[in-house]
């Protein structure tokens, strides 16, 4: 047997004694790992309110989470510098530095309870502040401070530094049902925490240490010493300068809780109920036109009778874009019933579709706006309507029988028309008519049929457009869609032209917008709708139940207001377009000879085959030759015949019913017949050419 000296022998054990050290330091960190990895993990995804918000990002609204719960989403780059920077500092100073667990701080809070026999300072950081937070745990027992201690090191394992740092940006509790640095900020400051005071974010900080007893609407002494020993602590380590501390420290406290952003209610509660899944909504909205506009509906109102309420839809028409929809004076005006949306509630329009009606008659052929039309007693078949003052006024001019909104002139043209080819153009417009008893009779002509702000919105953006425009739309990422033509380039030009040289209320610059009003039988409903060479307009006044609202007419209610709302978007008048050139601006006895006076008993004609187009077929797509004639065939009605290339004269006093036009542009050409009786057929096609 060999001996060892002692020395040796000593070696020997040291050496056996580190190598066993060694292996259990190895197993124990094996184990020790092991340990952090199979950690339950809590979710980390939690539910944050659904948010609604205007083009430029801007929140118009937002709903909280099911349990009621402010609680916002948001990320490190959406948050102020400087209140992250007093955040790190204040809370966890070496929090890029640690794996979860600062264990100097942890050593030196252990060391101050021992000393003074109290907790003096914590050592959480916030990787276990953000473990408590997403488990909800407590913070004192020692159980609960080692579960943290295992989620945190778990949480740096799994996640960045930005990630756990944007969760307890997103939990941090401030009072109250407010989770969240961004819901905290909107509450305690109306404002996004992209920017905020040093004032501002030293509460902050503050806050989530002693959320409700720090309450500045309920402890503001308790609330200002939390707010200020942040601040001081701030200038001891450098942060703020002692001039910014000072001034920080004087600022005054917020008093109350603020309400979250409500602008386009309405709208919002609308697209949220269509797609509830949907976290985020961005809209075509513009927020400072919005709350503009619905600050000029409460003003207006509250001049007014105890239950008006009004709305009012600003759109772009060329984009479809809706820059504005205000459904209500007040979202929580009872009285009013400011809850019910009024851009969309089903109303009678008034004298609202007559430029529709006359834009249509002058596509038929049956008139131009220097065509002379008698106003007098009329009476078809048991229905007589009058004029809104009861006076007749004789001959005079479609333009001006528009612009005096005269009642008897435009039931001649709907006769002649018929009342469902209005009821189709309005659908053709993207309205959604709602007849009262199924039939559509002369008396929808002024107002006798249902229809929403939205609809006449829509159906004046055609109008607005050239005959021809988008679907409007609110969502951002909604496509562009083009609506079907409700009427020719020209004839919608003449619309607006017609309209231009309605007098504005007083104050307001003339030929600036083509507008219309109308007020609905028994002062239910006042309307103004109108463009100019960018934006559409439309505006309600009434009550929401329906009741009439006595003396009120749309010329001295709506249009005042629309002027106004026209002054609140904020980018002048945008001009109107040229004339197209192949509108025709001639006098009245320089008209070809039908269209010089409309009379109402050549509609429908004396007995016998009706007046037809027979040839091309309303649709056709035709291939014109060198010489680029086409021939028309008509059928029924009595010569002489006058035909309409897209409203201008392009042969007049024919005798024959096979007529060769001239050469036509390419494109769509609207064609139309007249008979001598007043009579009319139109066809709309397309022309092309070979080399095409």
């Amino acid at each position: 047997m060999i001996r060892l000296s002692a020395p040796v022998l000593r070696q020997w054990r040291w050496a056996t004694a580190f190598v066993v050290l060694c292996a259990v330091v190895l197993i124990g960190g094996v184990a020790f790992s092991h340990w952090v990895e199979k950690t339950p993990m809590p979710a980390t995804l939690a539910e944050t309110a659904t948010e609604v918000r205007d083009r430029n990002g801007q929140l118009l609204r937002a709903y909280p989470v099911a349990d009621g719960i402010w609680r916002m989403a948001v990320t490190v780059d959406q948050v102020d510098a400087g209140y992250r920077a007093m955040l790190l500092r204040y809370e966890d100073k070496r929090f890029y530095d640690h794996s979860g667990v600062d264990a100097l701080a942890l050593v030196r809070a252990a060391a101050q309870a021992l000393w003074r026999g109290r907790v003096v300072s914590g050592g959480s950081t916030l990787s276990m502040q953000v473990a408590r937070l997403l488990e909800d745990g407590s913070t004192g027992r020692w159980a609960g401070k080692l579960r943290q201690i295992r989620l945190a090191l778990a949480l740096e394992r799994r996640l960045s530094k930005a990630q756990i740092l944007e969760l307890y940006l997103i939990h941090a509790p401030f009072g109250g049902n407010l989770e969240g640095v961004r819901a905290a900020s909107y509450a305690w400051f109306g404002k996004e925490p992209s920017r905020l005071t040093p004032a501002e974010a030293a509460l902050l900080v503050a806050l989530p240490q002693a959320p409700e007893a720090r309450r500045p609407d309920r402890a503001p002494q308790k609330a200002r010493l939390a707010r200020d020993r942040v601040l001081q602590r701030m200038r001891d380590a450098g942060v703020l300068t002692a001039d910014v501390a000072e001034a920080a420290a004087r600022a005054p406290m917020p008093r109350r809780m603020r309400g979250f952003p409500q602008l386009a209610p309405h709208l919002a509660d609308d697209l949220v109920a269509e797609t509830p899944e949907q976290a985020r909504i961005d809209l075509t909205l513009e927020a400072g036109l919005q709350q503009r506009l619905a600050q000029l509906l409460a003003q207006s109102v509250a001049r007014q009778d105890a239950r008006l309420s009004a709305a009012v839809l600003v759109a772009d028409h060329q984009s479809g874009e809706i820059l504005a929809s205000v459904g209500s004076s007040g979202y929580r005006d009872d009285l009013r019933q400011g809850f019910v949306d009024m851009t969309r509630a089903s109303r009678s329009p008034g004298s609202t579709l007559k430029p529709l009606i006359y834009g249509l008659a002058f596509d038929q052929g049956l008139a131009h706006p220097e065509t002379l039309i008698h106003d007098g007693p009329i009476d078809i078949d048991g229905y007589a309507p009058q004029n809104f003052d009861g006076r007749f006024r004789g001959d005079l001019r479609i333009r001006r029988a528009l612009q005096l909104s005269l009642n008897t002139p435009v039931i001649q043209l709907t006769q002649a028309l018929g009342p469902a080819r209005l009821m189709s153009a309005l659908r053709r417009g993207g309205a959604r008519p709602r007849l009262p008893g199924g039939k559509p009779g002369l008396a929808v002509a002024l107002g006798g049929v249902g229809v929403s702000l939205r609809d006449l919105v829509q159906v004046y953006a055609g109008l607005a457009a050239g005959g021809q425009g988008p679907r409007l739309r609110a969502r951002l990422d909604a496509p562009y869609e083009r609506m079907p033509r409700l009427m020719s380039k020209v004839s919608a030009w003449q619309i607006g032209d017609i309209l231009r040289g309605v007098p504005p209320p007083a104050g307001a610059p003339a030929g600036t917008v083509a507008y219309k009003t109308g007020t609905s039988y028994g002062h239910r409903d006042t309307w103004a709708i109108g463009w100019d060479g960018r934006y559409v307009v439309g505006v309600w006044l009434g009550r929401a139940d329906g009741t009439p609202v006595p003396g009120a007419f749309g010329a001295e209610l709506a249009a005042p207001l629309l002027f106004e709302a026209f002054g609140r978007i904020g980018r002048g008048f945008t001009p109107f377009p040229a004339a197209p050139a192949s509108t025709l601006r001639v006098a009245t006895a320089e008209l070809p000879l039908p269209l010089q006076r409309f009379e109402r008993g050549g509609v429908g004609g004396p007995p016998g085959e009706r007046l037809k187009l027979a040839f091309p077929p309303d649709g056709a797509a035709l291939l014109l030759g060198e010489g680029g004639q086409m021939t028309l065939r008509i059928k029924g009605g009595e010569a002489p015949f006058l035909v309409l290339a897209n409203q201008t004269p392009v042969v007049t006093g024919a005798r024959r019913r096979s007529i060769d036009l001239p050469g036509l542009d390419r494109g769509f050409s609207t064609l139309v017949v007249v008979d001598r009786n007043g009579r009319s057929d139109q066809v709309r096609v397309r022309i092309t050419r070979p080399d095409e």
